[in-house]
């Protein structure tokens, strides 16, 4: 099944611009972008996992969601802010009261984080370091720590991303000593004063690409979680790179792009999320007023290639794979979350959520209706 859209009726925007300059459109003698039955279960998702993040702010007992996929099986958020790495990033790593807010410092924290993504090597760091500050940094004492991780048979790296060891460029056998050396070079280069001269969001990737070992996907994760921070100050519109699991649900979405790349089919998705939900009569809850950024449409298409391996066998991707590896495992309850200030919602959290929780004490109230009152919470701006 496919579904025709009119792409000459729809502005679309480079997904590489500041998000205000109209693309210009393929010659007119392009055929309309064409879509697959996974465009439709790609904003269904996009509302329901949204839903199941508030519901377990609302304390409701599991299972979350009454679609069996959804329910069985582990899924980032709708929002990349708010999955729990993410969320311990902005919160234990990067806005500490406790420790230095330099740019120089925050950089440091932020990419020594996302170097290994792993909140345990994290705690395992300040716990065997104390503070972990550039000032204080040595080779020989985070070594030493993360050797002994390993030789214990610790993990010390996430296995949401894969990073490259970089002996190559580096020299050493262990791929954690390569990437301190890594870390050593960006803040020798002065990497901090440079991205905060920067002015687009862009300059900043290729930037931060221009370092050994460092290509496209993780060059794009870096600078959107170093722009959490106030070292940087880009808009979340500005500028989108698909990774491969992306390209993999792209692919599932759409039958013809109608000659539009990839970036400018994330970029239509974004610009066109309200027509879609409205299209489709599914109510979806944002970000307390914030609207799905092109970072978490990118990111909607790396879930919903793993949702259409079992809700869409028939429609194959790039990669060839049949099935989800990860199950559902919750890790207890959601802590209240909290974003990056400069976004300006948080007093917006904070409101609701104390609502909510007034409206908790009244033990009567149905999860449902308590639900349905969070949710409305989310929309006011």
């Amino acid at each position: 099944m496919t579904r025709r859209l009119n792409k000459e009726a729809i502005p679309v925007k480079s997904a590489n611009t500041t998000g205000t300059k109209l693309l210009e459109m393929r010659k007119q003698h392009l055929s309309p972008v064409t879509v697959t039955a996974v465009f439709d279960s790609y904003w269904n998702f996009a509302c329901e996992r949204q839903n199941v993040f508030f519901r377990r702010l609302d304390g409701q007992p599991g299972p979350w969601s009454t679609d069996p996929i959804i329910a069985q099986h582990k899924f980032t958020n709708a929002y990349r802010a708010s999955d729990r790495v993410s969320q311990f990033l902005i919160r234990d790593v990067i806005y500490r009261d406790d420790l230095p807010s330099s740019a120089e410092e925050v950089l440091f924290r932020t990419l020594l984080f996302k170097l290994f993504n792993k909140i345990e090597t994290w705690k395992l760091l300040e716990h065997s370091l104390g503070e972990v500050t550039y000032k204080a940094y040595s080779f020989d004492l985070y070594d030493r720590v993360l050797s002994q991780a390993m030789r214990s048979g610790g993990r010390i790296y996430s296995a949401a991303y894969i990073m490259p060891p970089g002996g190559g460029a580096f020299g050493h056998t262990a791929k954690h000593q390569n990437h301190l050396r890594l870390l050593e070079r960006m803040m020798a280069d002065g990497l901090a004063r440079k991205l905060a001269k920067t002015q687009k969001m862009q300059t900043a990737f290729e930037l931060l690409k221009s370092y050994p070992t460092i290509g496209d996907f993780l060059a794009y994760q870096f600078v959107t979680d170093i722009n959490y921070s106030e070292v940087t100050d880009f808009s979340e519109m500005d500028f989108v790179v698909p990774g491969p699991g992306a390209r993999d649900g792209l692919r599932k979405c759409f039958s013809n792009g109608a000659g539009l790349n990839e970036a400018e089919l994330i970029r239509l998705m974004v610009d066109n999320q309200e027509q879609e939900f409205s299209r489709l009569g599914i109510e979806f809850h944002s970000l307390w007023g914030r609207r799905l950024q092109l970072i978490d449409c990118q990111n909607l298409f790396c879930e919903v290639d793993k949702y259409a391996r079992v809700a869409h066998p028939d429609i194959a991707g790039i990669s060839g794979r049949s099935r989800i590896k990860q199950k559902f495992a919750p890790t207890g309850p959601l802590l209240s979350p909290w974003y990056p200030p400069k976004w300006g919602i948080n007093q917006k959290v904070e409101a609701s959520l104390n609502r909510l929780q007034s409206g908790n004490s009244d033990a009567k109230k149905d999860n449902k209706s308590r639900f349905r009152m969070h949710s409305s919470l989310t929309t006011e701006s």
